[in-house]
């Protein structure tokens, strides 16, 4: 998993430019696409919560969490500002709140497919500026892909917890999240500890190759 620390210790100082380069695209394009399809996906299930709270925006300001950014900027995932969802106003709430939390990850990847694509299609990309322009949309489409790994764990609150609870029965769903509490201490020892870097090891390269084989296809 490429991450800017790993590429200052390599003193591949050029790489950590355009990596946080990179990050700063998907924090100030890809993330506020990410929670603008959370929002508008709740508005259209019948929700106008986020519209009401003035998150239905491309405005990244809205968006931005500070900690989520840093974070993102160095790891290459990270988080946004929740976007503001009450399930209750869907017609059919656990559905409704499952989608809603899917269409994130799944904006993530569209994006990411669309980089890649862009990265196929630059000419000759080994030389010279376009080495960078390649590798800059190379970097946003592996940030993307950790974005869309790392929230679709099954841990509140991460969108994954709420896909779950769109697909468990709902006894055991209350009873999962009954440990809430401790789901949340184990999304922290998985950060801290660096096992979450082997779990995003294998979901970027599984997605990466998936989202590469059209583009690949077709520009060779």
């Amino acid at each position: 998993m490429v991450t800017l620390l790993h590429l200052l210790r390599d003193g591949d100082f050029q790489g950590a430019i355009i990596f946080v380069l990179s990050g700063c695209f998907v924090v100030f394009v890809c993330s506020p696409i990410h929670e603008l399809s959370h929002g508008w996906v709740a508005y259209k299930l019948g929700d106008n919560t986020a519209k009401n709270q003035g998150r239905l925006t491309f405005n990244p300001i809205a968006h931005i969490d500070l900690i989520g950014m840093i974070m993102i900027l160095v790891f290459g995932f990270g988080y946004a500002k929740p976007v503001p969802v009450n399930m209750r106003n869907f017609k059919n709430p656990k559905s409704g709140m499952a989608l809603t939390a899917l269409a994130g990850p799944l904006s993530n990847l569209i994006l990411a497919f669309l980089s890649v694509f862009i990265y196929y299609a630059i000419p000759s990309y080994n030389e010279g500026i376009l080495s960078y322009i390649a590798m800059f949309f190379w970097y946003s489409a592996v940030i993307n892909v950790s974005l869309a790994g790392f929230n679709l764990l099954p841990i509140p609150p991460l969108d994954g917890s709420k896909i779950l609870a769109g697909i468990l029965p709902n006894k055991a769903y209350y009873k999962y999240m009954q440990y809430e509490r401790y789901a949340m201490i184990a999304l922290l020892v998985l950060l801290f500890t660096g096992i979450i870097d082997k779990y995003l090891d294998i979901v970027i390269n599984a997605l990466m190759f998936v989202i590469s084989i059209i583009p690949a296809l077709i520009f060779g």
